[in-house]
C-alpha cells in the first residue's frame, strides 16, 4: 500500500533567542500524521524564505546552512527508504527514532568526508600537496558512486559502516572503477583516514578495519643504466628545446629531485655545505621533508648552463623546466632519438638517481635515503632490492653462455 510522504522546513518565530534567531525544524507527514524534527539550527526569520525552504542570500554563512539542510532532508528520504526496503512499519513516531538518537542528528559519512576535503584544501601548500587533495576528492566520488551502487542511497550513517561495507567497497573499485590492485588500497587507505577521525572523535564504537587486511604489489620501477644516461649525455639534438629538456632530466638523474620539487628551486636552495662544496637544501613537496644533496659536477654543469637562461633571469628559479606535461611528451621523443626503449618519464630521473647514480656506486642506503627525503628507510630499500633483482637476472643470463663453453 502506497504511503503519502511529505517534508517541510519551516522556523519557529515564537522561540526566538537571545540574538534574534529562530530554530528551523522539519515537519515530516506521513499518511496524514505529523511529526517534526529540530535541525540543531538557527536562523534570523527576515532571511527565510519560506516558499523555498532555505536561507536567502549568497553568503559563505548562508549558503553552509543550505547545505546542511539539503543534506539534512537527504538524509530523512533515505531513512524512509531504508524502512521501507528493511520492511519495517514506517510512522512518523518510527521514522523519527531512526533519525534520532539520544536526541542528536545521527551522524552520516558524506558530510564528514566532506568537511576533511574541505580543510585539506585550505592547507593546500602548507600541510599537503595538489595531488593529494585530487585523490581524497576522487576517494569521496567513488565513496558516493558505490552506495548508490550498493545500497542505493546518498549518504549512510557511520554506525553502519562495518567490515562487510569495506569489502564491498573494495570489490566496487575493482570492478565497478576498474581500479587494479595498488589503486584499490591507496583508497581504501584514504577512507581509512575517515574512519580514524571518527574514531578519535568517538563517533564510532568498533573500528571497521581492526580484521581488514589489504596488501600492495610491488611494482618494478623502470630507471636507466649507465649506457643510457651516456647516450643522453652524448646526444647532440638540433631542436633547443629536446636539448633543454634533456638536461633537466639529467639534472634529476644525479640530485633525485621530483618535478615539482625541481620547480620550485631558486638560487636560495643553493649553499656551502660542511665540506665547503656546493649543495642543495629543499624540502620535498610530497612528504615536507628535508633533502640535502651535495651537488656533482654533472649537476653544477647544468646550472650554469642556464644561469642567464630569460626565464631563469625573470623568475628567478634554478632552470627553465616546462610543464610535466609537456616534460613526459618531450622526453618520449627524446628515448626514440637515443634508442632508449623505455617509456622515459620524469620520474624515472628519481629512480636513476636512486638505482644506477648512487647505491650500485657504493653509497650506503642510509645516505640515498637522506637525500631522497625519504621517511622509512624501507622506502629506499626497495631500490636496493630492484639493483638484487637486476644481479639475478644477469648471472642467469652469464650461467647461460658458460653453459656453452668447454671449460
Amino acid at each position: 500500500m502506497n504511503k503519502t510522504f511529505n517534508l517541510l522546513f519551516y522556523v519557529k518565530k515564537a522561540k526566538i533567542n537571545s540574538i534574534g534567531e529562530c530554530p528551523i525544524y522539519l515537519r515530516i507527514t506521513i499518511d496524514g500524521k505529523i511529526s517534526e524534527i529540530s535541525t540543531k539550527r538557527t536562523v534570523k526569520s527576515s532571511k527565510w524564505n519560506s516558499a523555498m525552504q532555505k536561507v536567502s542570500g549568497s553568503s559563505e554563512e548562508c549558503r553552509s546552512l543550505n547545505f546542511y539542510l539539503k543534506t539534512f532532508e537527504q538524509k530523512v528520504y533515505d531513512t524512509y527508504h531504508e524502512l521501507i526496503r528493511d520492511k519495517e512499519t514506517v510512522t512518523c513516531e518510527t521514522l523519527k527514532n531512526k533519525l534520532v538518537g539520544r536526541g542528536e542528528f545521527s551522524r552520516t559519512l558524506i558530510p564528514i568526508f566532506q568537511d576533511h576535503n574541505d580543510r585539506m584544501e585550505k592547507l593546500i601548500d602548507k600541510e599537503f600537496a595538489q595531488g593529494t587533495l585530487t585523490r581524497y576528492k576522487t576517494c569521496l566520488k567513488h565513496t558516493k558512486d558505490f552506495l548508490k551502487w550498493k545500497y542505493c542511497v546518498t549518504d549512510i550513517e557511520i554506525k553502519k559502516i562495518d567490515y562487510a561495507f569495506l569489502n564491498d567497497f573494495e570489490f566496487f573499485l575493482r570492478t565497478e572503477k576498474s581500479c587494479n590492485n595498488n589503486s584499490a588500497v591507496k583508497y581504501i587507505k584514504n577512507f581509512g583516514k575517515i574512519i580514524r577521525i571518527c574514531l578519535a572523535n568517538g563517533w564510532m564504537e568498533r573500528d571497521p578495519f581492526m580484521n581488514y587486511h589489504s596488501k600492495f604489489n610491488e611494482v618494478t620501477r623502470m630507471f636507466l643504466n649507465e649506457k643510457e644516461i651516456e647516450v643522453l649525455f652524448t646526444k647532440d639534438f638540433k631542436n633547443e628545446r629536446l636539448s633543454l629538456v634533456r638536461d633537466i632530466f639529467l639534472f634529476s638523474c644525479f640530485t633525485g629531485l621530483a618535478y615539482i620539487d625541481t620547480q620550485k628551486l631558486t638560487l636560495q636552495n643553493i649553499n656551502l655545505g660542511l665540506d665547503g662544496s656546493q649543495w642543495i637544501y629543499t624540502k620535498r613537496q610530497k612528504t615536507k621533508t628535508t633533502s640535502n644533496i651535495p651537488l656533482l659536477p654533472q649537476t653544477e654543469k647544468i646550472i650554469e648552463k642556464y644561469k642567464n637562461h630569460p626565464v631563469c633571469l625573470n623568475s628567478g628559479k634554478l632552470l627553465p623546466i616546462l610543464s610535466n606535461q609537456k616534460m613526459n611528451a618531450y622526453l618520449k621523443e627524446i628515448a626514440d632519438l637515443c634508442g632508449i626503449n623505455k617509456e622515459l618519464t620524469y620520474h624515472i630521473a628519481r629512480h636513476t638517481f636512486a638505482t644506477t647514480v648512487t647505491l650500485s656506486n657504493g653509497v650506503s642506503i642510509e645516505s640515498v635515503s637522506k637525500m631522497l627525503g625519504h621517511k622509512s628507510i624501507k622506502t629506499t630499500q626497495h631500490y636496493a632490492k630492484i639493483l638484487d633483482k637486476k644481479v639475478s637476472e644477469d648471472m642467469s643470463s652469464l650461467r647461460n653462455i658458460l653453459k656453452e663453453k668447454k671449460f
